[in-house]
């Protein structure tokens, strides 16, 4: 079949098939996972476009809140790179990348509540990510738990 890139022994079609099955890329974007794809792509694009707007237009106001609001998107971006190329280095990256951003949300949410004057704007991460539903705190979370059962399948 010609548009048929699957290979049943494991192999990587591409090279003749002569990639080992063990070390075949596993599909972490695919079942449940293409909807974390999908949620890291859009906070990647959407952290990504506010904060380079921010640090252009508006640097002077909150540099720190703007600084933190780029650090995000590159988490979301490495995620969701990680989760589209799958395998077990990347499974590994990605899971290192989700308890980093999951800390990163705590740390700033509480530091939001505590001292509110830090941040004259808010960041993604402000209060948990209340700006995006809470989305930022749930999203980690999520990739945690699927990163984990990827590893067992």
């Amino acid at each position: 079949m010609a548009g048929n890139t699957s290979n049943p022994a494991g192999g990587n079609p591409a090279a003749g098939g002569t990639e080992p099955a063990a070390t075949a890329r596993t599909g972490l974007g695919q079942g449940p996972g293409r909807l974390l794809v999908m949620l890291y792509g859009v906070f990647t694009v959407a952290a990504a476009s506010r904060s380079v707007y921010q640090l252009i237009a508006q640097y002077h106001e909150a540099p720190l809140a703007y600084i933190l609001s780029a650090v995000s998107a590159v988490v979301y971006a490495f995620i969701t790179v990680s989760l589209v190329r799958g395998g077990e280095g990347a499974r590994k990256a990605a899971l290192v990348c989700c308890a980093a951003e999951l800390l990163g949300v705590l740390a700033v949410g509480t530091w939001t509540l505590a001292d509110p004057s830090a941040f004259p704007d808010q960041t993604v991460w402000s209060d948990y990510g209340m700006g995006y539903l809470f989305i930022p705190v749930f999203l980690p979370v999520t990739g945690l738990l699927w990163l984990r059962r990827a590893r067992r399948d």
